[in-house]
């Protein structure tokens, strides 16, 4: 069974709701043949690469609240990431463009790193002091090589604008067809979808839902076809 997670680096809920997913299948029974494939979703794509801001400001002028609103929201955020055991800081974080990180993602998919990188990258830009958007290159390089990924080979895609690039928006265009317009959005087998940060008992039902109805597989067979199996391949008589 496939569950794609299309998400935001810069996308709170997706860092919360990915932990709780992740307690859901470690308790499924089937978890060793459950694929997980990350989609990339983009909260502000029209955001330019070099405008890095606030996230309190960024909050405030998106949605149009108070700072104290702003700042109690991230106070909540900070409770339910803590409750996930997670660390969340809650002031001093900044939000900019996650275009390249995605692309870096999808590099990291090829080489079967991805949920390696997909989870430094939200310790990078919720836990830690240091910003995840006026660093440069060099901090998602390094990211790259702690999730085990070649430094060079990841420099090369973040030095190509075009790397990756068709990859990132083909997954938001899914995306939309699918019906997804926040994230996280949760798509079990294409059978199913669960949106948002649910807890781990929905995710759970979700999975053993997904698992259960899969459809069998339908024979179409005449019974008058030549095949090959275990004791050899049968040579017809003539």
């Amino acid at each position: 069974m496939r569950v794609e997670i299309w998400s935001d680096i810069a996308c709170p809920w997706c860092y919360v709701g990915k932990a709780r997913f992740e307690k859901a299948l470690a308790a499924f029974p089937h978890r060793e043949q459950v694929e997980v494939v990350h989609r990339s979703f983009e909260l502000d794509p029209g955001r330019a690469k070099d405008d890095v801001q606030p996230v309190i400001k960024m909050l405030t002028k998106k949605y149009g609240m108070s700072e104290q609103q702003a700042q109690a929201g991230e106070e909540n955020l900070g409770t339910q990431a803590a409750a996930e055991g997670l660390e969340y800081r809650t002031r001093g974080r900044d939000h900019g463009n996650t275009f390249d990180m995605h692309r870096l993602l999808h590099f990291a998919k090829e080489q079967g790193r991805q949920d390696e990188l997909v989870q430094l990258l939200y310790r990078a830009n919720f836990a830690e002091e240091r910003s995840l958007f006026t660093e440069g290159d060099e901090r998602l390089v390094a990211l790259a090589v702690e999730a085990g990924l070649d430094a060079d080979a990841a420099r090369t895609v973040l030095a190509d604008p075009a790397a990756y690039a068709d990859d990132v928006r083909a997954d938001e265009r899914e995306a939309a067809q699918l019906g997804a317009n926040g994230v996280p959005f949760f798509v079990l087998d294409r059978a199913y979808g669960v949106s948002g940060a649910q807890p781990a008992e929905v995710f759970a039902r979700a999975l053993t839902q997904a698992w259960g109805d899969r459809s069998p597989l339908q024979l179409i067979d005449d019974g008058g076809a030549e095949a090959c199996g275990p004791d050899g391949c049968a040579v017809p008589q003539h």
